[in-house]
């Protein structure tokens, strides 16, 4: 009995995840004022609700589900983002085509992913092989974070980066192979138009 309530309990926090992934849309772009517009309009938010769903099915085991979400998504919403991986409510993929995101990646809350980022494996083993992203972290377009590595809180990725190496927080990695740039430069300083970073080449 405490099994079926749990299940209940936990299918009614997909809503809630939706819920502040809804807010931090609002609160990314600064186009974007009505939630409801919002919603019914954008093909990355669909995908990411895709990717709750699976994702909770895919936690209690009911696999044929979660993989039939999966692979529905990936075809209308041109994502991929594996079921097992954790990501936090409250995040953002702007313009999510071509974004890929793997099974033993996490993400944290209010991170902001542009179209073709990948959070992906060096090399085919088990066990962990895919980043980790902390909280508020911007990632350009294109960007490709690969391997078992860790991206500090605040940090941004710059567009088409490679990046192979832990990135501390509040700093600023670009090229190929990604190197750090800038350090106490968090990417709420990326978020004012009116500042005098040029940020052109990070997203």
């Amino acid at each position: 009995m405490k099994g079926f309530l749990n299940f209940f309990r936990d299918f009614g926090r997909i809503f809630k995840a939706l819920s502040k992934d809804l807010d931090m849309y609002i609160e990314k772009d600064p186009v974007a004022k009505n939630k409801w517009k919002v919603f019914f309009t954008s093909v990355s938010l669909h995908g990411l609700i895709a990717y709750r769903f699976a994702n909770f099915f895919y936690r209690y085991k009911i696999y044929p589900i979660a993989y039939m979400i999966y692979v529905f998504s990936k075809i209308f919403h041109s994502m991929d983002i594996h079921p097992a991986a954790y990501i936090e409510p409250g995040v953002v993929i702007d313009h999510g085509f071509g974004v890929v995101i793997g099974e033993t990646a996490s993400v944290g809350s209010g991170t902001l992913i542009y179209h073709g980022v990948t959070l992906g494996a060096k090399n085919v083993t088990t066990g962990k092989r895919h980043p980790i992203v902390g909280k508020n972290v911007m990632i350009g377009a294109g960007a490709k974070v690969l391997g078992h590595i860790y991206i500090g809180d605040e940090s941004v990725i710059g567009a088409n980066s490679v990046v192979l190496m832990d990135v501390p927080p509040k700093s600023l990695a670009v090229g190929v192979p990604a190197k750090i740039k800038k350090t106490n430069c968090p990417s709420s300083n990326y978020y004012d138009l009116n500042n005098t970073i040029n940020s052109d080449f990070v997203i």
